[in-house]
């Protein structure tokens, strides 16, 4: 990277922060996305055989398949954002290909995202607010949209990392909720940092207490449909369940049937299976709040994201490890 000719080629599929375009360009070569369209199968191709590495994003599907290109030139994949289920890092780290993700920066804003779902889905104020710019809303009325409250109520959070956890202290500080979790590993008391919170052996002992159920857990197979038809009939009627984490945890059909049929009480996604492509079912439901994938959506939170990816780039062609190294 001594002269300009010689800076690493990165080729960027999504429009990013102004900051963070600016300090891609001042260290790479940096193709940037101006269009902020989506990459299809075949250009993500191109860009492996083009570039020396991709800053990729969510909407990217980095399939074996679409990673195994003859001529490869790119040697890393800076992932923007925490999750990456939907890069094959199996077939990434086969290949040689250095996969990184942006941990950390993105918890408060996530917690505090899952928080406003809560709020909303419990006291209807995605319907509220429907109700008064159609302009069908007649006066105050004793009776009118009565809601849940949420203070005092016991929180269940499947998946006990940073985001899991950063979102049972808002509930419990703010709300004096009663926290109860699970965890695919059992957490020593000095992981949870002083969090008064109880772990069940089983996601059904979370669902058999929990008045919102809140998912903070990777995607992948191990978790796809995590929440399917039988776990929605094991929880409460008057629950409701808070997704901030990927959409395949959730099995979308059986969900609106739940609703439908009144198993749980109401739902709040920020994340869905076939992004951007919602069921009609949920779409038509007045108990479900949706949101279009804004857990990160702070100018704070994706400017650290970017520029945390942009670290990992840097790490990586100086020939260091990068800080953020998945495979």
């Amino acid at each position: 990277m001594n002269t300009a000719a010689a800076r690493p080629k990165v080729i960027v599929t999504g429009r990013l922060p102004e900051e963070v375009e600016r300090e891609l360009q001042a260290r790479f070569d940096a193709q940037l996305n101006t269009d902020d369209r989506p990459f299809t199968a075949r250009e993500l191709q191109e860009a492996l055989q083009t570039a020396d590495g991709l800053l990729t994003t969510v909407a990217d599907r980095l399939t074996a398949e679409v990673l195994d290109v003859p001529s490869r030139r790119a040697t890393i994949i800076a992932n923007y954002g925490v999750g990456y289920n939907h890069i094959d890092v199996h077939a990434a780290k086969a290949l040689g290909i250095a996969v990184t993700n942006t941990p950390d920066v993105l918890t408060d804003c996530t917690a505090d995202l899952a928080i406003m779902l809560m709020l909303m889905t419990a006291r209807r104020a995605g319907e509220g607010e429907r109700l008064v710019r159609a302009g069908r809303w007649r006066s105050w009325r004793p009776t009118h949209m009565i809601g849940t409250r949420v203070s005092g109520k016991t929180l269940g959070i499947i998946g006990m990392g940073r985001i899991g956890q950063a979102t049972a202290r808002r509930a419990q500080h703010g709300f004096g909720m009663k926290v109860v979790f699970f965890n695919r590993s059992r957490l020593a008391p000095e992981r949870l940092d002083g969090l008064d919170a109880l772990q069940c052996d089983t996601v059904e002992e979370v669902l058999a207490q929990a008045d919102f159920v809140s998912l903070h857990c990777p995607g992948g197979e191990e978790t796809r449909h995590l929440m399917n038809a039988t776990r929605f009939a094991a929880m409460q009627r008057h629950a409701f369940l808070i997704n901030t984490a990927r959409g395949d945890v959730v099995d979308e059909a059986a969900l609106a049937d739940a609703l439908g049929h009144g198993l749980i009480a109401g739902a709040g996604l920020d994340v869905y299976e076939h992004e951007p492509r919602v069921p009609a079912a949920l779409l038509e439901m007045e108990n479900v709040v949706l949101l279009p994938h804004l857990g990160s959506a702070t100018r704070e939170t994706r400017t650290g994201m970017g520029l945390m990816a942009v670290d990992n780039l840097s790490a990586h062609f100086a020939g260091q490890t990068p800080p953020n190294r998945v495979v």
